[in-house]
């Protein structure tokens, strides 16, 4: 696990990404979001906000009809509707089930207190593209799109510039594409369809 990097070449850079054949990366909510639309999806959206402040072990929920799970090694704490790392060595991973074609985040670094600190940020996807940049705003975002496979998880680590300070991996919203509700009752009619010839 990540704990110092080298930050020499890092701070030079405002974004690099490793994407896989079939994956996009996007800096843009309004550009991800039209690719998820043009997809024939729609953007759906967790705010964190009805989750209590405090620390626990995983955090769950649902975005339409997609299950999401956020666990760290050392669990989670939760302040002002952004959950963030417990430890800041630790990496903040989420799962989805069913996997999806789509996600983004406001991710970033913060301290303890959960206040903003410029960060170096990475963000792993399930089939390797990943995503490295600087962060230092809770509007920050990252959006991922792929057109080959599901993504199945999303890991965050967040490290200080100068390797100084600790940073903890934050999010402030899980934005994710999900059917369209007149496509998902389709998939739902088409299920019943095959469980009652199989009758």
């Amino acid at each position: 696990m990540m704990s110092r990097i080298a930050f020499s070449t890092v701070t030079s850079m405002a974004m690099a990404c490793a994407a896989s054949a079939g994956v996009t990366v996007s800096d843009s909510l309004a550009v991800w979001s039209n690719q998820v639309t043009s997809g024939g999806e729609t953007v759906g959206v967790e705010t964190f906000n009805s989750i209590s402040a405090g620390w626990y072990p995983s955090l769950s929920g649902t975005v339409s009809n997609t299950y999401w799970t956020a666990t760290a090694d050392s669990g989670l704490m939760v302040s002002q509707g952004a959950p963030q790392t417990f430890n800041a060595l630790d990496s903040m991973v989420f799962t989805f089930s069913p996997g999806v074609r789509a996600v983004a985040g406001n991710i970033f670094g913060s301290r303890a207190d959960h206040t903003v600190l410029p960060s170096f940020v990475n963000v792993t996807l399930s089939d390797g593209t990943s995503w490295d940049a600087i962060t230092n705003d809770v509007n920050d975002f990252v959006g991922f799109y792929s057109s080959t496979a599901n993504i199945t998880s999303l890991t965050i680590f967040a490290a200080d510039l100068n390797g100084s300070e600790p940073v903890f991996a934050t999010i402030n919203n899980l934005y994710l594409g999900v059917p369209a509700p007149g496509a998902a009752a389709l998939l739902g009619l088409a299920g019943l369809a095959t469980r009652r010839r199989r009758a």
